[in-house]
């Protein structure tokens, strides 16, 4: 059943991230999955959570199998250990910051493997943009989104 649950939520925020948009910029919203999966679940789920949604968003996007595989890989990963209670005490402004640097840390690892490895997805200033709205916009997110073990 739980699996049931995920791939209806991964699949949701496939669509909402093709229709909701603000200033032409729509949200990351397989960020604050790989990011909850982290945090709620652990390291090893974390990982394997990023690198599931991960490749199928490169799958979906992209001619190149990795970057966001790679990003949302380490997302969960990193999610779970320094956020959960391994490194940091969680507070909703912890989240907040969480959930705001964990999506510019994806933005910026898929942007310099596309430009490494296929070419320039887009100008750095248009980057940049796009990076700051998505981590403003799922920022908020983070408030809501508590480890397991908080009270």
């Amino acid at each position: 059943m739980t699996y049931l649950w995920w791939a209806l939520l991964i699949f949701l925020s496939f669509f909402l991230q093709s229709r909701i948009s603000v200033l032409g910029v729509s949200p990351d919203l397989t960020v604050l999955l790989v990011y909850y999966a982290g945090i709620k679940y652990g390291e090893t789920r974390g990982l394997l959570s990023g690198v599931l949604i991960g490749a199928l968003e490169d799958g979906l996007s992209s001619f190149i199998i990795g970057p966001n595989l790679l990003g949302k890989g380490m997302i969960g990963f990193s999610a779970a250990f320094f956020v959960s209670g391994g490194f940091f005490r969680w507070t909703p402004l912890l989240g907040m910051i969480a959930v705001s640097f964990f999506t510019v840390f994806d933005n910026a690892v898929v942007f310099l493997s596309r430009t490494m490895f296929d070419k320039m997805p887009a100008a750095p200033s248009s980057a940049l943009f796009i990076t700051v709205m998505q981590s403003v916009m799922n920022a908020l997110a983070g408030i809501f989104m508590r480890p397991q073990h908080v009270d």
